[in-house]
Protein backbone atom coordinates (compact mmCIF):
# COMPACT_ATOMS: atom_id res chain seq x y z
CA UNK A 1 0.00 0.00 0.00
CA UNK A 2 1.42 3.67 -0.94
CA UNK A 3 1.02 6.35 1.52
CA UNK A 4 -1.22 7.85 -1.13
CA UNK A 5 -3.95 5.00 -0.25
CA UNK A 6 -3.78 5.89 3.43
CA UNK A 7 -6.45 8.89 3.30
CA UNK A 8 -9.03 6.99 1.06
CA UNK A 9 -8.63 3.89 3.50
CA UNK A 10 -8.55 6.31 6.66
CA UNK A 11 -12.11 7.49 4.54
CA UNK A 12 -13.23 4.18 3.78
CA UNK A 13 -13.14 3.01 7.21
CA UNK A 14 -14.86 6.55 8.51
CA UNK A 15 -17.81 5.75 6.45
CA UNK A 16 -18.18 2.17 8.15
CA UNK A 17 -18.14 3.34 11.26
CA UNK A 18 -20.74 5.71 10.51
CA UNK A 19 -22.76 2.98 8.86
CA UNK A 20 -22.12 1.26 12.17
CA UNK A 21 -23.49 3.40 14.80
CA UNK A 22 -26.29 4.10 12.72
CA UNK A 23 -29.80 1.74 13.78
CA UNK A 24 -30.39 1.35 9.58
CA UNK A 25 -29.61 2.15 6.02
CA UNK A 26 -28.44 5.38 5.48
CA UNK A 27 -28.32 7.49 2.47
CA UNK A 28 -25.08 8.63 0.66
CA UNK A 29 -26.05 12.35 0.59
CA UNK A 30 -25.96 11.40 4.64
CA UNK A 31 -22.93 10.00 4.70
CA UNK A 32 -21.07 12.58 2.48
CA UNK A 33 -22.35 15.60 5.15
CA UNK A 34 -21.57 13.39 8.30
CA UNK A 35 -18.08 12.73 6.86
CA UNK A 36 -17.77 16.00 5.42
CA UNK A 37 -16.61 14.78 1.92
CA UNK A 38 -17.59 15.79 -1.50
CA UNK A 39 -20.19 13.70 -2.96
CA UNK A 40 -18.29 12.22 -5.72
CA UNK A 41 -15.70 11.14 -3.18
CA UNK A 42 -18.38 9.32 -1.24
CA UNK A 43 -19.95 7.60 -4.16
CA UNK A 44 -16.87 6.14 -5.22
CA UNK A 45 -15.54 4.79 -1.66
CA UNK A 46 -19.11 2.79 -1.49
CA UNK A 47 -18.83 2.17 -4.73
CA UNK A 48 -14.98 0.05 -3.59
CA UNK A 49 -16.81 -0.98 -0.38
CA UNK A 50 -19.98 -2.53 -2.12
CA UNK A 51 -17.71 -4.36 -4.52
CA UNK A 52 -15.52 -5.82 -1.41
CA UNK A 53 -18.83 -7.02 0.38
CA UNK A 54 -18.43 -4.56 3.28
CA UNK A 55 -21.43 -2.01 1.87
CA UNK A 56 -24.57 -3.22 0.32
CA UNK A 57 -26.94 -0.55 -1.81
CA UNK A 58 -30.68 -0.51 -1.20
CA UNK A 59 -32.28 0.43 -4.31
CA UNK A 60 -35.64 0.88 -3.56
CA UNK A 61 -34.48 3.05 -0.85
CA UNK A 62 -31.61 4.66 -2.05
CA UNK A 63 -29.66 4.21 0.84
CA UNK A 64 -26.85 2.13 1.86
CA UNK A 65 -26.02 -0.50 4.84
CA UNK A 66 -23.25 -2.82 5.96
CA UNK A 67 -22.52 -6.08 4.17
CA UNK A 68 -21.86 -9.53 4.19
CA UNK A 69 -18.03 -8.91 5.02
CA UNK A 70 -18.68 -6.39 7.86
CA UNK A 71 -20.81 -9.23 9.47
CA UNK A 72 -18.30 -11.86 9.18
CA UNK A 73 -15.51 -9.66 9.78
CA UNK A 74 -18.11 -8.83 13.02
CA UNK A 75 -17.86 -12.49 13.70
CA UNK A 76 -14.31 -13.31 13.57
CA UNK A 77 -13.90 -10.51 16.59
CA UNK A 78 -16.45 -12.52 18.72
CA UNK A 79 -14.37 -16.09 17.70
CA UNK A 80 -11.43 -14.39 19.00
CA UNK A 81 -12.82 -13.69 22.86
CA UNK A 82 -10.78 -10.54 22.50
CA UNK A 83 -13.61 -9.25 24.91
CA UNK A 84 -12.52 -11.55 27.72
CA UNK A 85 -8.73 -11.60 26.64
CA UNK A 86 -8.47 -7.92 27.17
CA UNK A 87 -10.67 -8.02 30.28
CA UNK A 88 -8.65 -10.53 31.71
CA UNK A 89 -5.74 -8.29 32.95
CA UNK A 90 -7.96 -5.61 33.81
CA UNK A 91 -9.63 -7.34 36.27
CA UNK A 92 -6.52 -8.64 38.01
CA UNK A 93 -5.83 -5.60 39.09
CA UNK A 94 -8.76 -4.48 40.19
CA UNK A 95 -9.39 -7.82 42.29
CA UNK A 96 -5.96 -6.77 43.49
CA UNK A 97 -6.53 -3.31 44.83
CA UNK A 98 -9.80 -3.81 45.71
CA UNK A 99 -9.36 -7.17 47.88
CA UNK A 100 -12.86 -8.77 46.22
CA UNK A 101 -14.11 -10.74 43.20
CA UNK A 102 -14.37 -9.13 39.74
CA UNK A 103 -16.52 -10.30 37.16
CA UNK A 104 -17.28 -9.17 33.48
CA UNK A 105 -20.97 -9.63 32.33
CA UNK A 106 -23.28 -9.38 29.19
CA UNK A 107 -26.68 -8.95 28.71
CA UNK A 108 -28.39 -12.82 26.61
CA UNK A 109 -31.69 -11.53 26.95
CA UNK A 110 -33.33 -10.06 30.25
CA UNK A 111 -30.23 -11.98 32.26
CA UNK A 112 -26.77 -11.37 33.12
CA UNK A 113 -24.29 -13.59 31.52
CA UNK A 114 -21.01 -14.04 33.23
CA UNK A 115 -17.94 -13.96 30.88
CA UNK A 116 -14.82 -13.72 33.09
CA UNK A 117 -14.19 -14.25 37.09
CA UNK A 118 -11.19 -13.30 38.89
CA UNK A 119 -10.97 -14.13 42.42
CA UNK A 120 -8.45 -12.86 45.42
CA UNK A 121 -6.36 -15.30 47.34
CA UNK A 122 -9.12 -16.06 49.75
CA UNK A 123 -12.07 -16.04 47.82
CA UNK A 124 -15.64 -16.16 49.60
CA UNK A 125 -18.16 -18.90 48.06
CA UNK A 126 -20.22 -17.01 45.22
CA UNK A 127 -23.09 -18.23 42.48
CA UNK A 128 -21.29 -15.96 39.63
CA UNK A 129 -19.06 -17.92 37.53
CA UNK A 130 -17.73 -18.46 34.25
CA UNK A 131 -21.16 -19.17 31.79
CA UNK A 132 -23.72 -18.57 34.76
CA UNK A 133 -26.88 -16.64 33.76
CA UNK A 134 -28.81 -14.55 36.40
CA UNK A 135 -31.57 -12.24 36.55
CA UNK A 136 -30.50 -8.96 35.14
CA UNK A 137 -32.91 -6.89 36.78
CA UNK A 138 -30.96 -8.40 40.12
CA UNK A 139 -28.01 -7.73 39.56
CA UNK A 140 -25.22 -4.50 39.48
CA UNK A 141 -23.93 -5.89 36.34
CA UNK A 142 -27.33 -5.99 34.43
CA UNK A 143 -28.32 -2.55 35.99
CA UNK A 144 -24.99 -1.03 34.91
CA UNK A 145 -26.09 -1.91 31.28
CA UNK A 146 -29.64 -1.65 31.49
CA UNK A 147 -29.17 2.02 32.75
CA UNK A 148 -28.23 3.08 29.54
CA UNK A 149 -30.95 0.84 27.24
CA UNK A 150 -33.73 2.75 25.61
CA UNK A 151 -36.76 2.67 27.99
CA UNK A 152 -38.58 0.51 24.84
CA UNK A 153 -35.82 -2.09 24.77
CA UNK A 154 -36.11 -2.49 28.54
CA UNK A 155 -39.85 -2.75 28.24
CA UNK A 156 -39.47 -5.89 25.96
CA UNK A 157 -36.80 -7.37 28.18
CA UNK A 158 -39.23 -6.87 31.01
CA UNK A 159 -42.94 -7.14 29.25
CA UNK A 160 -44.83 -8.95 32.28
CA UNK A 161 -44.71 -9.73 36.06
CA UNK A 162 -43.57 -12.87 35.80
CA UNK A 163 -40.07 -11.53 34.64
CA UNK A 164 -39.55 -10.51 37.46
CA UNK A 165 -38.25 -13.30 39.13
CA UNK A 166 -36.29 -13.30 42.74
CA UNK A 167 -33.59 -15.21 44.99
CA UNK A 168 -34.77 -13.11 48.21
CA UNK A 169 -36.76 -10.92 49.14
CA UNK A 170 -34.97 -7.96 47.28
CA UNK A 171 -35.01 -6.51 44.06
CA UNK A 172 -37.96 -4.70 41.52
CA UNK A 173 -41.18 -6.36 41.36
CA UNK A 174 -42.08 -4.58 38.02
CA UNK A 175 -40.95 -2.34 35.13
CA UNK A 176 -41.69 0.53 37.24
CA UNK A 177 -39.74 -0.14 39.88
CA UNK A 178 -37.01 -0.89 37.68
CA UNK A 179 -37.27 2.01 35.84
CA UNK A 180 -36.97 3.97 39.24
CA UNK A 181 -33.84 1.58 40.34
CA UNK A 182 -32.25 2.75 36.51
CA UNK A 183 -32.97 6.21 37.27
CA UNK A 184 -31.56 6.17 40.61
CA UNK A 185 -28.33 4.17 39.41
CA UNK A 186 -27.64 6.90 36.50
CA UNK A 187 -27.96 9.78 38.85
CA UNK A 188 -25.70 8.23 41.54
CA UNK A 189 -23.17 7.44 38.47
CA UNK A 190 -22.66 3.53 39.10
CA UNK A 191 -24.82 0.22 39.71
CA UNK A 192 -25.13 -1.34 43.32
CA UNK A 193 -27.09 -4.17 44.26
CA UNK A 194 -27.26 -5.08 48.05
CA UNK A 195 -29.11 -9.14 48.86
CA UNK A 196 -30.64 -9.33 45.61
CA UNK A 197 -28.91 -11.95 44.33
CA UNK A 198 -27.03 -13.58 47.44
CA UNK A 199 -28.38 -12.77 50.80
CA UNK A 200 -25.19 -11.33 53.10
CA UNK A 201 -23.39 -9.99 49.53
CA UNK A 202 -23.64 -6.72 47.88
CA UNK A 203 -21.99 -5.42 44.42
CA UNK A 204 -20.59 -2.75 42.44
CA UNK A 205 -20.91 -2.48 38.57
CA UNK A 206 -20.10 0.43 35.99
CA UNK A 207 -21.06 -0.61 32.26
CA UNK A 208 -18.47 -0.80 29.35
CA UNK A 209 -19.41 0.66 26.00
CA UNK A 210 -18.91 0.55 22.51
CA UNK A 211 -17.49 2.54 19.97
CA UNK A 212 -21.37 4.14 19.35
CA UNK A 213 -21.54 4.79 23.39
CA UNK A 214 -24.13 1.61 23.66
CA UNK A 215 -23.15 -0.72 27.01
CA UNK A 216 -21.80 -4.05 25.50
CA UNK A 217 -20.50 -5.40 28.75
CA UNK A 218 -20.19 -4.75 32.50
CA UNK A 219 -17.54 -5.33 35.27
CA UNK A 220 -18.50 -5.48 39.14
CA UNK A 221 -17.06 -6.88 42.14
CA UNK A 222 -19.07 -8.35 44.53
CA UNK A 223 -17.85 -8.74 48.52
CA UNK A 224 -19.95 -9.80 51.94
CA UNK A 225 -22.26 -6.99 53.69
CA UNK A 226 -24.04 -8.42 55.98
CA UNK A 227 -27.39 -5.88 55.82
CA UNK A 228 -30.42 -7.03 58.02
CA UNK A 229 -34.02 -5.85 57.54
CA UNK A 230 -34.40 -3.21 54.94
CA UNK A 231 -31.69 -2.35 52.64
CA UNK A 232 -28.62 -0.17 53.88
CA UNK A 233 -28.53 2.55 51.10
CA UNK A 234 -24.63 2.37 50.99
CA UNK A 235 -23.27 3.25 47.41
CA UNK A 236 -19.52 2.66 48.02
CA UNK A 237 -18.48 5.46 46.56
CA UNK A 238 -14.52 4.78 46.66
CA UNK A 239 -14.80 0.79 45.38
CA UNK A 240 -17.10 1.99 42.61
CA UNK A 241 -14.25 4.52 41.65
CA UNK A 242 -11.67 1.55 41.09
CA UNK A 243 -14.34 -0.15 38.86
CA UNK A 244 -15.32 2.50 37.02
CA UNK A 245 -11.90 3.17 36.08
CA UNK A 246 -11.09 -0.76 35.22
CA UNK A 247 -14.39 -0.42 32.63
CA UNK A 248 -13.06 2.55 31.50
CA UNK A 249 -9.59 1.23 30.41
CA UNK A 250 -11.91 -2.15 28.71
CA UNK A 251 -13.75 0.67 27.50
CA UNK A 252 -10.52 2.54 25.46
CA UNK A 253 -8.88 -0.57 25.03
CA UNK A 254 -12.09 -2.04 22.12
CA UNK A 255 -11.91 1.64 21.14
CA UNK A 256 -15.50 2.84 22.74
CA UNK A 257 -16.64 5.77 23.88
CA UNK A 258 -18.28 6.96 26.90
CA UNK A 259 -22.51 6.71 27.22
Amino acid sequence: MTEGNVPALRRGLALLGVLARHAGPVSAAALARELDLPRSTTYHLLGELQAAGFVVHLPAERRYGLGIAAFELGSAYLRHDPLERLAGPILRRLVDEAGHTAHLGILHGNELLYLVKERPARPQTLVTDVGVRLPAHLTASGRAMLAYVPRAQVRALFPAASAFVHRTDRGPRGLAELRAVLSAHRRLGWAVEDGHVTAGFASVAYPVFDHGGRPMAAISVTFRHPCEGAECGETWPELATRVRRAAGELTARIGGRPG
